[in-house]
């Protein structure tokens, strides 16, 4: 490739490795000096082929140190922080899902920092079983003989059709065969278990003598999957879980219910879209019951099973469990929230993704306020902010067609402005720490309903530097 002068003269200042190396701190470990060295010289010198004239000014002795400490410094934070989040989305899957009650924290710490008892029976002094400390609490809410929790609830539906369906028919309806996160498929999760799947009815209706034809002497398991991140509207019919096991009673099968999101919270109670309990799905017969920990339910990433002794007995022993069970902080936490929802009213005040799901819009309207109040000092140039009604939502493939009033403030940019939308959520989501923002018509909107009250000054000094 030929070079213009200008390209050859700047590639021969380009500063040395060793040169680089004497700004690092002395404590620093090598090893990421070395490559925040390589990464500069290598991003000096890309900059030079495609753009030589920003390049010039990078190769001063002061600016080429200025590009080594910040990439250092880069280096040397952890990749995964905290970050704001300004979206509305309540249950955020790319931004961590739901966040933990600060006093389960402390109980993690506590766990974390000391040997704890986890496989230990302190009554007998013999080895114990770790999800001891949470199938009693399991039970006592829902109503259920026995539980068990694995790593998240796709790990679940794997577990439960490897251990009671594995080389056998399972029936379910052709409209509940979802796609979740991460294009993982339910025919997929199946298919890995080793159950075969066998799919009935039409998109929009299932008829309970659709199961009935599909049965055979191969069959071992109705299943039924909750269509938690999506809805089938209109001329649609689908079978409850009560029929599915008046049904699998009479020809001596297993009725299998994947909630998918999972809660413990009768949500309509408090002006919301109906979604089916875990209570109610026990209730109501499933001789298995799968969920989430952490979408609304609010708690850490795992995936509860549910069911009869006998039947969680079975699924204990698939070696498969050993590979999908979880660590003493998913436990610890799942324990402690399991304790807040003892009280109801407690649960929905102590736990931030159910207080911020049934909280009054009057609420974010409030914080949404003294955001405007910090954010109209600032006196940007060419920029208005105005608070607005905003429409949140749960996320995380949960109630997809709940609107959650909310309020916001909105950014908005004059035509002169040396800013724009674009610009402005590219800095706030590189500020430290990221604030993530969402661009509606071409102006940021900062929605209150996922903002924490230490977020406000955080969103206020990051727009300051702009």
């Amino acid at each position: 490739m030929t070079y213009s002068k200008l390209q050859a003269e700047l590639f021969k200042r380009l500063p040395k490795i060793d040169e680089l190396l004497k700004h690092a701190p002395a404590d620093c470990p090598r090893s990421a000096a070395l490559k925040a060295a390589r990464e500069t010289v290598e991003r000096l010198r890309t900059t030079i082929k495609e753009a030589p004239e920003e390049a010039a000014p990078l190769l001063d002795t002061g600016a080429t140190r200025e590009l080594f400490e910040e990439r250092l410094s880069r280096i040397l934070s952890p990749s995964l922080r905290p970050v704001v989040n300004a979206t509305g989305v309540i249950v955020h899957t790319n931004l961590g899902r739901s966040l933990i009650p600060r006093e389960i924290l402390r109980d993690m710490e506590e766990i974390g920092a000391r040997y704890s008892n986890l496989e230990f029976d302190l009554d007998r002094g013999v080895r114990g079983s770790r999800y001891v400390h949470v199938e009693e609490l399991l039970c006592e809410i829902t109503g259920a003989e026995a539980a068990l929790v694995v790593n998240n609830n796709a790990a679940a539906v794997l577990l439960v059709l490897s251990s009671l369906a594995k080389g056998k028919e399972v029936v379910v309806s052709r409209s509940e065969l979802v796609e979740i996160g991460g294009s993982f498929r339910i025919p997929d999760v199946m298919r890995q278990s080793g159950a075969i799947l066998r799919e009935v009815g039409a998109t929009n209706r299932t008829h309970l003598r659709d199961y009935e034809g599909a049965i055979t002497e191969e069959t071992a398991m109705l299943l039924k999957v909750h269509q938690s991140n999506f809805k089938i509207l209109g001329f649609t019919k689908s079978v409850s879980v009560r029929e599915l096991r008046e049904l699998a009673d009479r020809h001596n099968l297993l009725v299998f219910e994947d909630l998918g999101s999972g809660s413990f919270v009768d949500f309509s109670k408090y002006g919301l879209e109906y979604e089916p309990t875990v209570q109610e799905a026990v209730g109501l017969g499933a001789h298995v019951v799968s969920f989430s920990g952490d979408k609304l339910l609010g708690g850490p990433q795992a995936g509860v099973i549910l069911g009869t002794r006998e039947l969680i007995g079975k699924i204990r022993q698939n070696p498969l469990n050993r590979a999908l069970r979880v660590d003493k902080f998913t436990l610890s936490a799942l324990e402690s929230l399991l304790r807040l929802y003892r009280d109801e009213k407690k649960a929905i005040q102590a736990i931030p993704t159910v207080r911020m799901i049934t909280e009054p819009p009057e609420v974010p309207k409030k914080k949404a306020r003294r955001l405007l109040n910090r954010l109209r000092r600032l006196n940007l140039k060419g920029v208005t902010f105005g608070l607005i009604p905003t429409v949140g939502r749960v996320g995380g493939g949960a109630l997809p067609l709940q609107d959650i009033p909310s309020f916001g403030v909105k950014m908005e940019f004059h035509p002169d402005s040396p800013l724009d939308a674009h610009g402005v959520e590219e800095a706030l989501r590189t500020n430290d720490p990221p604030v993530i923002v969402r661009i509606e018509a071409e102006c940021v909107i900062f929605d209150a309903k996922t903002l924490l009250e230490s977020d406000i000054p955080i969103i206020e000094m990051a727009l300051r530097t702009l």
